[in-house]
């Protein structure tokens, strides 16, 4: 496919996505029906829409050839070589979407940071001073990080071998054992670092958070919500406990026994009705549903979806964890509540709300990380029984 050819690609899926379909299913749909495009192909339109969803309002959240328009705009392309109406590519500017792209944009502050109008009160009053830089931030591609599985090499093994994969690395500014991708992030899971369980996809801001949980020797571990189970890999590597892994829909950890055995891990999968008779365990990590606030620029098309309706059945499914999750925790034990959020009603309030219910309880620490180089949007909170302190 030409540049061009790319960027009419992209504009039917954006158009697709306007219309109510979820980008990842528009983008299967077109990918589906153009057999033409190579993987090269198909990349480079993905890449075209999540840049145009992470900047959508301040791009003029027009249509998807406007939207595309004001995409090669800011980033210097050539307009009039990519709209050319050659081949496959989209016709030619007009004369009045010449005028518009050089007309000055005047814009509020919740659209120039692309954040939803009924949203940037809450963002503001969570984020305070760092409000639109957290915003601005998830305007831009998010960085791909790698854990080293201590397990299987060093840090200085994992970037040698990585490298004759032509997969060039990091070491990360602030978190230990972690890789930032300088070069061909797509190679890296057919890199034989990763076929051979050296290194493993991880944000640095997961990562981070999984190092600061104080993990006693031999503990009892249970990862509440675990998703594909990334953290209780991180704990099953980093630590000696006896890791369990737990999901209220256990599709969700289908990729986790692969995972494991490339790691060379142990981590046992509890349904719920086994938790109990498991218990008490003497970490009990909740990786809570959230709106992912801290990981939008991963995933921008959730920043659009999200509704306050939506947000406050977060809330409540995360109050749901919480109380669900603490009978499970050992008398000397440390329940650890997490999100890929930045909102406050998903964090310090779900944690206010707890421990005013359940007195008996007290947050130890909590983190804050936001999304920026060095990773994600991350919440942490550490609480245990107040007899414990």
């Amino acid at each position: 496919m030409t540049p061009g050819a790319r960027v009419a690609a992209a504009i039917a899926v954006l158009d697709q996505i306007a219309d109510g379909q979820p980008a990842e299913q528009a983008l299967t749909a077109w990918a589906r029906a153009s057999r033409f495009a190579g993987s090269k192909d198909r990349a480079a339109v993905r890449d075209h829409v999540f840049d145009v969803l992470r900047a959508r309002r301040s791009l003029g959240d027009g249509a998807g050839r406007s939207l595309m328009q004001r995409l090669a705009q800011r980033e210097g392309w050539d307009l009039d070589a990519l709209f050319s109406g050659e081949g496959h590519a989209p016709t030619p500017l007009t004369e009045a979407e010449r005028a518009t792209l050089a007309a000055p944009q005047t814009l509020a502050d919740a659209a120039r940071c692309d954040v939803p109008d009924w949203l940037w009160p809450q963002w503001q009053d969570s984020l305070g001073d760092h409000a639109e830089t957290a915003a601005l931030a998830q305007q831009a591609r998010a960085e791909v990080f790698l854990r080293v599985n201590c397990r299987k090499g060093t840090t200085d093994a994992a970037q040698r071998a990585l490298s004759e994969d032509d997969v060039a690395t990091a070491l990360h500014d602030t978190v230990a054992g972690c890789l930032r991708v300088l070069t061909n992030p797509r190679r890296v899971k057919t890199a034989r670092a990763y076929l051979d369980g050296m290194v493993e996809l991880q944000d640095a801001a997961s990562l981070h958070a999984v190092q600061q949980v104080p993990v006693p020797a031999a503990a009892q571990l249970l990862d509440y919500c675990a998703g594909g189970g990334g953290k209780a890999l991180a704990f099953a590597d980093q630590s000696d406990a006896q890791v369990f892994a737990h999901d209220i829909a256990p599709r969700r950890m289908r990729d986790l026994p692969a995972r494991a055995g490339r790691a060379e891990v142990l981590i046992t999968e509890l349904p719920t009705a086994a938790l109990a008779e498991h218990a008490p365990f003497d970490i009990v990590f909740c990786d809570a549903p959230c709106s992912g606030s801290g990981t939008w620029r991963r995933t921008p098309d959730a920043k659009w979806r999200l509704t306050q309706d939506r947000l406050e059945a977060l809330q409540t499914m995360q109050d749901a964890v919480l109380a669900d999750a603490a009978p499970l925790v050992g008398p000397d034990g440390r329940l650890a509540y997490a999100t890929c959020s930045v909102l406050k009603a998903e964090n310090d309030d779900r944690i206010a709300a707890f421990v005013q219910a359940n007195p008996e309880w007290t947050c130890e620490s909590r983190m804050q990380l936001l999304p920026g180089q060095l990773g994600d949007g991350f919440y942490l909170a550490i609480l245990s029984r107040q007899n414990n302190l």
